[in-house]
């Protein structure tokens, strides 16, 4: 039997094979997923916000895509991953309501992807797949002995990236 092991809000989790990593409601945040296909070692991190040094209280390196990511690469490597083989896939990020003005701050969503996907480029991790954006939010479990990412979103169907 598989366990599922949660990972909260800000917050972030390994697990080698078999295990599946899962996360709640991801609506602006990002559930960010690095995996060695290799060792089948997987890591789940969701991210609140795009970068910690724009943060006075930023002690929890888990909230943020710069030092969440960071972390996420050297717990894995911990269990026997090699940083040379991770892969990326992202989830989330969404505009979860309609703002009339372009403010790039109320643009969190997008702004959590687009450092997600900036901090992964210069890491030099590829990004197999991604489900993000639109205005909806997205319920994921990371599956560590295939590599499939499950997104389960209310009143649309599952699917596997």
């Amino acid at each position: 039997m598989e366990e599922k092991i949660k990972v909260g809000m800000a917050d972030l989790n390994v697990s080698l094979s078999p295990g599946i990593l899962t996360t709640l409601g991801l609506g602006s945040c990002v559930g960010i997923v690095l995996y060695d296909p290799i060792k089948k070692i997987g890591g789940l991190a969701h991210i609140m916000l795009p970068d910690s040094t724009q943060i006075k209280n930023n002690s929890n390196v888990a909230k943020f895509a710069d030092t969440g990511i960071e972390k996420l690469i050297n717990d894995m490597i911990k269990l026997g991953a090699n940083r040379n083989r991770l892969v990326a896939k992202l989830a989330g990020g969404a505009q979860m309501f309609s703002f009339k003005s372009n403010n790039d701050l109320m643009r969190i969503g997008d702004r959590n992807v687009e450092a997600s996907e900036k901090i992964l480029n210069v890491l030099g991790i590829k990004i197999l797949s991604k489900d993000t954006g639109k205005n909806y939010g997205r319920t994921i479990e990371f599956y560590t002995d295939t590599g499939d990412l499950l997104i389960k979103t209310i009143g649309k169907e599952t699917k596997t990236i």
